[in-house]
């Protein structure tokens, strides 16, 4: 019975990360494609560099509640129950980081989207201020103040992320916090790491958009295309 309410988080989990609401939104308010329009992502970036500002903030507003609701989710639904594997009592709060990475995956990955996606920079922050809100305003400072001073949201983006994973090894050895926090902002950070190598080759060519760019229709894929 555990075992499927596991399985059950994950997929809900994932299925929630997997709803485009970046195209859905950019499609609504400005009559595009988002996918077709600089990086193709369907992240925040891209839809203010092709819808405006405040479809930019509904994305982002929308993609972080993705992760929030899985955390929530999942808390409600194993609740009290402990999944025993060998000697390790699984609970509510693994389910929770599970769903949540899970969330994050359904965003860059969605089933909706034959695979394709964002970065998954919001739902991880979404799914971080459900189960550690100190860690999650710590990384989303530092990821504010990292893009408003670079003009580089990629670098804000990984800044963040690592941020709030460097903030959670002391809160983890010195004040008790569970090692789960640490292993999803790990996890989580590895996926922004990875989901952006495409942004640190551009800034390492020199070619990656500032904010305030716009985007430009055209082949994402393409190696020259400096798209975010």
């Amino acid at each position: 019975m555990l075992i499927a309410k596991f399985v059950a988080v994950v997929l809900i989990g994932y299925l929630l990360g997997a709803i485009p609401f970046g195209m859905l939104i950019a499609r609504r308010r400005a009559k595009v494609d988002v996918r077709q329009y600089g990086s193709g992502k369907i992240g925040a970036t891209n839809v203010l560099r092709t819808a405006g500002r405040k479809a930019a903030v509904m994305a982002v507003t929308l993609d972080m509640l993705k992760g929030v609701l899985a955390v929530v989710i999942a808390g409600l639904i194993v609740d009290r129950g402990y999944l025993v594997v060998g000697n390790v009592a699984l609970g509510a709060l693994v389910a929770q980081v599970m769903a949540a990475l899970a969330a994050i995956a359904g965003h860059n990955w969605s089933v909706f989207l034959k695979f394709r996606g964002g970065r998954g920079v919001a739902t991880f922050f979404g799914g971080l201020v459900a189960l550690c809100p100190p860690a999650a305003i710590f990384g989303g400072e530092v990821l504010i103040i990292g893009a408003g001073l670079t003009k580089f949201v990629s670098i804000g983006s990984i800044a963040g992320a690592v941020g709030a994973y460097a903030i959670l090894v002391p809160l983890t050895i010195m004040s008790g916090f569970p090692i789960e926090y640490l292993a999803y902002a790990l996890i989580g950070t590895i996926a922004i790491i990875v989901t952006h190598r495409d942004n640190i080759a551009r800034l390492v060519s020199g070619r990656e958009r500032r904010l305030g760019d716009k985007a430009e229709i055209g082949d994402s894929s393409s190696p020259t295309d400096p798209e975010n």
